[in-house]
């Protein structure tokens, strides 16, 4: 537990620091970061489980596909093309590459990877990148993005504390047996308070939608939808036999560890915000 308080510590303080500092271009290059590393990780646990992506390539493309539109601001190029360049290449390169057994497999694999990861991913991008004609500024998107995130992750928080203290009845046993449906719900009044509290300090900056209140609302679906993610992660691990996804972050595991919830969540806040 030790180093797993350690471990969060210094992650908010790595990404406060960056975001205060840098802003925008801090956050793009976290994201960046934490997309290509989780993917890396992906790809680990899909290999582990017997398939054979591409890895190199596939991190290549990955980070490009995530960081897609934050560079077609200052690059016009149409992105929505990357993912099918990709999936070319790689049809491309099973041509010579792998045996017959594991071809399509290597294919699949390499495209689901950029699919489940950089694309979804991508969204977190959407939200902290400024846009010609915005009706919220840089600072605005930053905070949402900071929103997202913390409603997010302190869901996590909350449901370990509660399970630890008040948990009973097993929410997924043959999926993840120490998560229980009285840590869920103690992370979902968490993540809605963190929300709240959130929304009403930058109820300055954020769309006047927002409010603590709306907040406070939007926290439950997104809360709900990264436990969800977490248990698809607990899929793949076991698909995989791996505890956790890595070892980067002590008392953690790795950056799939930490990002799982963020993955399926990022899309949903992005269409809860209504940005362009």
């Amino acid at each position: 537990m030790g180093k797993r308080i350690f471990s969060t510590i210094l992650l908010w303080a790595i990404v406060g620091s960056a975001l205060w500092f840098l802003r925008t271009a801090g956050a793009l290059i976290l994201i960046g970061l934490i997309s290509v590393l989780t993917l890396a990780e992906f790809y680990h646990l899909l290999r582990a489980s017997g398939y054979r992506p591409f890895l190199k390539l596939g991190l290549v493309f990955g980070g490009l596909i995530t960081l897609a539109p934050a560079l077609a601001v200052h690059f016009p190029f149409p992105i929505h093309v990357l993912l099918p360049l990709a999936t070319v290449a790689f049809a491309l390169r099973i041509l010579g590459e792998r045996t017959p057994e594991n071809r399509m497999e290597t294919l699949a694999s390499s495209v689901f990877g950029l699919v489940y990861v950089s694309l979804l991913l991508q969204y977190l991008v959407r939200i902290v990148t400024p846009l010609p004609g915005d009706t919220i500024t840089a600072d605005g998107r930053l905070l949402l993005c900071l929103w997202l995130v913390a409603t997010t992750k302190f869901c996590d928080v909350g449901a370990l504390l509660s399970g630890m203290a008040f948990g009973r009845h097993k929410m997924s046993p043959v999926i993840s047996p120490k998560k229980t449906w009285e840590g869920a719900i103690g992370g979902v009044v968490v993540s809605a308070s963190v929300a709240a509290s959130i929304a009403w300090l930058a109820r300055d900056v954020f769309p006047p939608h927002l409010t603590p209140v709306v907040a406070a609302l939007l926290a439950i679906p997104i809360a709900l939808i990264g436990i969800a993610a977490d248990l698809v992660e607990s899929i793949l691990k076991r698909r995989a036999d791996r505890k956790d996804s890595g070892s980067a972050l002590p008392g953690l595991g790795g950056f799939f560890d930490m990002s799982d919830s963020l993955i399926l969540v990022a899309p949903v806040g992005y269409l809860f915000f209504r940005l362009p």
